[in-house]
């Protein structure tokens, strides 16, 4: 592994919170209109330009413009630290995986990168690495999830955050923080680990044909490229499982278990609901998550190599 890759820990612990914050501020609006529309029951008819039309007006008339950032705080509790934890968690198990013989990067990889410090593994490696990572900082992080998602529906009226894991934590005891946190897993291991790979190989296979093309790398292109088109395919694949997260999450009366609550949905036909609403918030935010976290390792490996 060139020694580019081995940047201090620190950097990623930084760089994650700077990406998490740019991301969760920017596109609170899109997690806020798709819990809108997952909570609704009834058969999908779409996303439809006239029903989210509906939907930001009927916002903005309740609560003005800053409604379509309600839940933000939620957002930061749970991205800043979160995003942090996971690219610094990630980091390290792809550094270890490094070592293994099975999980190392083939030889068609680009070892000695101009647009990355990052480490690289095989397919696999990635995969795995990625599904890991997300899965156990999504466990951690359940409690701010929930509250995020009952910020963003209008079922509940909670005015604080305090007020909100209040309110679940007399109705539903500790059990309800981690409502929905299965079929997050489910949701988050496969998201993660087909993002990871998809993006590191996008990544890789983009580079090759500029460096082909006799032209610089521009790096801030390829990481939101790169991110940007992993992060559609993802989504796709997995978003069935974030419309029950989100039911069972806000109506756990309802929706008592992963079962039930799968059955329910392909009942009512609602498994694609605000899928057009996340694909296109994950698109903008793999693309700003990482290239800001990417940008940012890099900033900070030229300025300690200046040092």
């Amino acid at each position: 592994m060139s020694s580019k890759s081995k940047a201090p820990t620190s950097n990623h612990l930084i760089a994650g919170a700077a990406s998490g914050f740019t991301s969760a501020i920017a596109l609170q609006p899109f997690d806020l209109m798709k819990t809108r529309l997952q909570q609704i029951d009834s058969r999908s008819t779409g996303m439809g330009v006239d029903r989210l039309v509906g939907i930001a007006r009927s916002i903005v008339d309740a609560h003005g413009w800053r409604g379509l950032w309600r839940g933000t705080n939620a957002t930061l509790l749970r991205n800043v630290p979160g995003v942090a934890v996971y690219l610094y968690g990630l980091q390290g198990i792809r550094s270890h995986m490094t070592k293994m013989p099975q999980f190392r990067a083939p030889v068609t990889a680009v070892q000695n990168s101009v647009t990355t410090v990052l480490p690289k593994l095989s397919r696999e490696g990635d995969l795995f690495a990625g599904a890991i990572a997300r899965v156990t900082v999504g466990f951690l992080l359940n409690p701010f999830t929930v509250v995020k998602a009952r910020f963003e529906s209008d079922l509940f009226n909670y005015k604080t955050m305090g007020e909100a894991f209040r309110g679940i934590l007399r109705k539903q005891g500790a059990v309800g923080l981690l409502s929905g946190w299965t079929p997050s897993a489910i949701r988050d291991a496969p998201y993660a680990g087909i993002f990871l790979l998809f993006y590191e190989q996008i990544k890789d296979s983009t580079e090759r044909a500029v460096t082909r093309s006799h032209k610089q790398p521009f790096p801030g292109l390829i990481h939101s490229f790169s991110a940007a088109t992993a992060a559609a395919i993802a989504s796709c694949i997995t978003h069935p499982f974030d419309v029950v997260k989100t039911k069972m999450q806000l109506r756990p009366e309802r929706y008592t278990s992963l079962t039930n609550a799968i059955w329910i949905v392909l009942k009512e036909k609602t498994f694609f609901n605000g899928l057009a609403l996340r694909m296109s918030r994950k698109v903008l935010s793999s693309a700003l998550t990482w290239t800001v976290y990417e940008g940012v390792l890099l900033l900070l490996r030229d300025r300690q190599a200046a040092l």
